[in-house]
């Protein structure tokens, strides 16, 4: 069995808290693209818990957790996020933590150059996350990053070291008349942090492939959203990665193999962090309200996520994008005590109404169409069937089921492990 976890949206949508839960019946869990630009939150009886770069598997003893060539890995951060979770008592070894040789290496010059570039821009910035995702992709394209499997050849990784600092201050020093990066320093880095690393570091594609091969049941999981996706997202205020469920097993290590089904994450309402169109979004105390609600601020970086109501059209987008078998509507708990719920059921362009979600360069003209559904007063974090839930709640998930024709499976009544409505 192989699985996705991916996110409809704009990310943030609580994949991290699905995998947590329905990684209790899985074998491997993996985390198949992206750095640490994103985070999953996960709380359960251990604690609370921001996950970076660890697939969020990591909070199972009986999980093995595998990060994958796909991914770009800030060595230090992972080191940092390590040690806080090794002294919350999470146990970390080869054996249930594995790093895929082919996986890249985000560099300190790549998050200065993300800084530099941001300054550059002003007011016409991405709204980069500033953790260096964009530069090391693109060295990545252009063949000049380094590998978490040269880590074990270190020799041969520093001859070529020197070359790439000298045309990467030809950018940092002669574009952005930055200080010059210094070759030693980098050296002194990948040995300080890919050291404590390198053990971990294996050819996670074997390892995969003989674990598929063997039975063995594999969740793929993605960061982000279908929306912040290189190729289908709202380019170019994306990630630099390929977040849809197609590229987990290419991000993973094993194309030859096939996903048996995708579950889409996103939440009962719509949130956003970073710059980009957002056809939906609220503003003012409307904004405010449910942001507190909600706790609408980023793991990563801790900015306040735009909000707004659930999005009809860019969520029919997104499970056609993620190719989604099955939906978990998260954070329904949040929209409680309202005495009514705005839906956007389509959007508003040149004077007609459409229910496709549209190129990127029109977005900013669209304005949203909104419906209102009946609220609840009822507290329903202690729900756990269908039948515990009031009428109007499950008004609203059906009607967000059939809007999207996808069938939802799960919805989560609270952020601990176990508040979760299975419908």
């Amino acid at each position: 069995m192989l699985t996705s976890i991916v996110g409809i949206n704009w990310g943030d949508e609580g994949k991290g808290r699905m995998v947590d839960l329905l990684s209790e019946d899985y074998d491997i869990v993996v985390r198949y693209q992206g750095g640490n630009n994103a985070g999953h939150t996960v709380i359960n009886e251990k604690g609370k818990f921001i996950l970076n770069l660890l697939p969020s598997g990591i909070l199972r003893e009986n999980v093995v957790n595998v990060m994958g060539n796909g991914m770009v890995i800030d060595l230090k951060h992972l080191v940092g996020e390590m040690q806080k979770l090794t002294d919350a008592g999470i146990k970390i070894t080869p054996e249930n933590l594995k790093i895929s040789e082919k996986a890249v290496i985000c560099m300190p010059y790549n998050v200065l150059q993300d800084g530099l570039e941001e300054q550059r821009l002003k007011d016409k910035k991405f709204g980069s996350t500033l953790r260096g995702i964009a530069p090391i992709y693109g060295d990545k394209y252009l063949k000049k990053a380094f590998r978490m499997g040269e880590l074990k050849n270190f020799d041969i990784l520093k001859e070529s070291l020197y070359g790439i600092v000298e045309w990467k201050n030809l950018l940092i020093a002669g574009g952005y008349k930055h200080e010059a990066i210094k070759a030693e320093e980098m050296i002194a880095y990948l040995e300080e942090y890919g050291g404590k690393l390198k053990d971990f570091v294996i050819d996670t594609s074997v390892y995969l492939d003989e674990a598929a091969k063997a039975g063995k049941k594999i969740m793929f999981e993605a960061q982000l959203g279908a929306l912040r996706d290189i190729d289908f997202g709202i380019y170019p205020y994306t990630s630099s990665s390929s977040t849809i469920s197609a590229y987990a097993p290419i991000g993973a290590g094993i194309p030859n193999h096939k996903l048996d089904n995708a579950i889409g994450i996103m939440k009962a309402y719509s949130t956003c962090v970073g710059e980009g169109p957002f056809t939906a979004e609220y503003f003012g105390e409307k904004a405010e309200a449910l942001r507190q609600a909600g706790g609408e601020y980023g793991a990563a970086t801790g900015r306040p996520r735009r909000v707004g109501p659930f999005d009809v059209v860019a969520s029919k987008y997104g499970i056609r994008m993620q190719g989604a078998t099955e939906i978990a509507l998260t954070k329904l708990d949040v929209l409680t005590g309202l005495d009514e719920i705005e839906i956007c059921s389509a959007y508003e362009l040149d004077g007609k109404v459409i229910d496709e979600f549209p190129f990127t360069d029109v977005l900013d003209k669209c304005k949203p169409v909104f419906i209102k559904m009946k609220g609840w007063k009822e507290d329903i974090s202690s729900c756990r069937k269908k039948e515990d839930l009031p009428k109007a709640a499950v008004d609203y998930i059906e009607y967000i089921e059939k809007a999207t024709g996808c069938k939802i499976t799960y919805v989560s009544v609270g952020a601990s492990r176990e508040q979760y409505v299975k419908m």
